[in-house]
């Protein structure tokens, strides 16, 4: 009970601040009028980074398992948001694994849980996992958020279709966790890697990579 009102109270708190009124009015449902942002497309500035660490079987020791979720929309665009943490940072959906949840399960359950969608369906995923490192500063300001030090996140990756209309889309999410997105759009594999945080490039790449026959 203690649980569900300290999250009922972040969530009213957060609800009513300045921040969350300002960035979530794109995806009102009872606005209509928001449009998506086109950005420029550079391949140059991430062709040649470098994945860190891949496994064909299990995640490597010290990595927080996590699950990806690139959703593509009928035009073959794929979905990214805005972090409200991280001033000008986009990303594609993401979140941890509980305990032993399967991986499939986690991707659709983080799906819903931050951006509302329930109607998706599987094409593909990644055949091994995939990982990045978090940059010093990252690190200790997880390690005091999450009460870990993990060197970074171990990934399944998974490709999801959106088979529902845009006004499903709701960056407050399903209610069950604080909302972590501002502003959403339908991006060209190259905009949604140019737009995301250096460390995580390199994951993105691959990503794009290994979903490829599904992007063209």
């Amino acid at each position: 009970m203690k649980k569900i009102m300290a999250r009922t109270l972040s969530r009213s708190i957060f609800l009513n601040s300045p921040v969350n009124r300002c960035s979530t009015c794109l995806l009102n449902r009872s606005n209509r009028s928001y449009t998506f942002p086109k950005y420029p497309c550079n391949l140059s500035k991430f062709s040649k980074l470098r994945l860190v660490h891949s496994s064909m079987d299990v995640p490597p020791e010290g990595y927080r398992r996590n699950v990806g979720i690139c959703l593509i929309n009928s035009s073959k665009k794929i979905f990214a948001a805005s972090r409200l943490d991280i001033p000008d940072s986009w990303q594609m959906p993401q979140g941890g694994i509980d305990g032993d949840e399967d991986p499939k399960v986690a991707a659709i359950r983080e799906l819903r849980e931050e951006t509302g969608i329930s109607s998706a369906e599987v094409l593909a995923e990644t055949p091994y996992w995939l990982t990045y490192d978090f940059p010093p500063d990252v690190r200790e300001k997880l390690k005091h958020q999450w009460g870990s030090d993990w060197k970074g996140q171990a990934q399944k990756w998974f490709l999801l279709k959106f088979t529902g209309k845009e006004e499903e889309i709701n960056l407050l999410g399903d209610g069950t966790e604080k909302p972590e997105f501002g502003q959403c759009s339908w991006m060209s594999p190259e905009e949604v890697t140019e737009h995301a945080v250096d460390f995580k490039k390199p994951v993105y790449k691959e990503v794009f990579t290994v979903f490829a026959p599904y992007l063209q």
